[in-house]
């Protein structure tokens, strides 16, 4: 799950992680009273009006009405702040993540300004391979890691956390020595990353980067920016922090299929699938690509899916216009053929099918679930195996 800036380093802040003084604001009212709230705080009229989307690279974004303005501007004054806030809110932001359509802005951060004397990269993320939390952190802040991966690999220091003793004081001066950093601003950064990864561990991050860790000339260590994911998986642990899933910024298909307990994830495709497990859709996107098709989308409706819940998804894929063909391919184990069949057969009845649909059953109740299909009277064309059904899915949609 993705939060937002704000959000992010308001749990940050909780455990001990050093950010700017500042507050959210969804009006251009309210971004004036917390400028101002920021300016009496901190003496200085210098404050950040940062628009809030769950994408990178607002910056260097632009608005669509106002394509000479990025998402994050330095303005003077509260009132400043106000007319800035005015320009972004309710607006749409283009940046190279959201794609040419852009995702509207629905709040803004205000900050104060920083004095920046160094600007650093820190973030964590699981390395699926060690099975440990991996630290990595480079000189080059503000930068986008991958393209200091790309171009600087050297640049990028990295280290790995053993579960069983966490973030040691090891860790810490192997990686401010590495960064260059000496006395009390590499103390602050060992507070600074400790205190980072006691929050990925104990809330179960799947992502933390800060980029960038500036250094101020004061010789503070603050996270300017802030970007955490957590494991959805993991939620009902922190019921406080699943609450603040911003569903305006999530696809409503996707956010649809969340709903039913079904994994659906929205592609650019024309084909739409129906699979029952995570491996076989993978597969199934691959074979429809290898015959000449786009998959568009990932849904795994589980093992232990009922007759309502595969309803549910045959309506989410029916309900995208750019779905112009349909294959359900089922191989049934803990996930019955005929329940499947039930479901594809209540959905159709009741909002209809006017694209393609090619259907493969094999497994469990394999019969029973051919026999249902049969008897509905849909128009359907069965297919023999996975390749099968992806050829002939593929014909039917060109």
């Amino acid at each position: 799950m993705k939060i937002h800036e704000f959000q992010a380093k308001e749990i940050l802040r909780s455990f001990g992680v050093a950010i700017p003084k500042g507050g959210a604001a969804t009006t251009a009212a309210e971004a004036e009273e917390v400028a101002r709230d920021v300016i009496a705080e901190t003496g200085s009229e210098t404050v950040v009006v940062k628009a809030q989307i769950h994408a990178g690279g607002r910056g260097k974004g632009h608005f669509t009405e106002d394509p000479e303005l990025g998402g994050v501007q330095v303005v003077q004054g509260a009132a400043a702040a106000r007319q800035m806030a005015e320009r972004m809110i309710g607006k749409i932001l283009v940046t190279h993540q959201t794609g040419p359509e852009g995702k509207q802005v629905g709040r803004v951060l205000i900050e104060q300004g920083i004095n920046i004397a160094t600007e650093l990269y820190v973030g964590m993320v699981l390395d699926r391979a060690q099975g440990r939390v991996a630290i990595m952190a480079s000189t080059e802040g503000g930068t986008e890691i991958e393209v200091v991966a790309d171009r600087s690999p050297e640049k990028i220091l990295r280290a790995v956390i053993d579960p069983r003793f966490g973030f040691t004081p090891y860790l810490a001066r192997q990686l401010t020595y590495g960064l260059g950093l000496e006395g009390q601003t590499a103390k602050a950064a060992t507070a600074f990353m400790g205190a980072l990864a006691r929050a990925y561990q104990e809330l179960d991050f799947s992502l933390a980067e800060i980029n960038p860790l500036v250094i101020t000339a004061d010789g503070e260590v603050l996270a300017l920016d802030a970007k955490v994911n957590l494991d959805s998986n993991a939620l009902f642990r922190h019921p406080d922090i699943a609450a603040l899933r911003d569903e305006t910024e999530e696809d409503p298909a996707e956010l649809e299929g969340t709903k039913w307990g079904l994994s659906f994830i929205k592609l650019d495709g024309s084909i739409g699938c129906m699979v029952n497990g995570a491996g076989l859709a993978m597969s199934t996107m691959d074979i429809i690509k290898q015959a000449g098709g786009e998959p568009a989308n990932f849904l795994d409706v589980g093992g232990g899916a009922k007759a309502d819940q595969v309803a549910a998804a045959f309506k989410i894929i029916t309900a995208d216009p750019s779905v112009k063909g349909i294959f359900i391919n089922i191989f049934g184990g803990i996930m019955r053929c005929d329940v499947i069949a039930e479901g594809v057969v209540a959905a159709f009845r009741e909002v209809g099918l006017k694209v393609p649909l090619v259907v493969r059953l094999e497994g469990t109740n394999v019969k029973e679930g051919r026999q249902i299909l049969a008897d509905s009277g849909l128009d359907l064309v069965a297919a023999a195996d996975m390749a099968d059904g992806a050829k002939k899915i593929v014909e039917l949609t060109q």
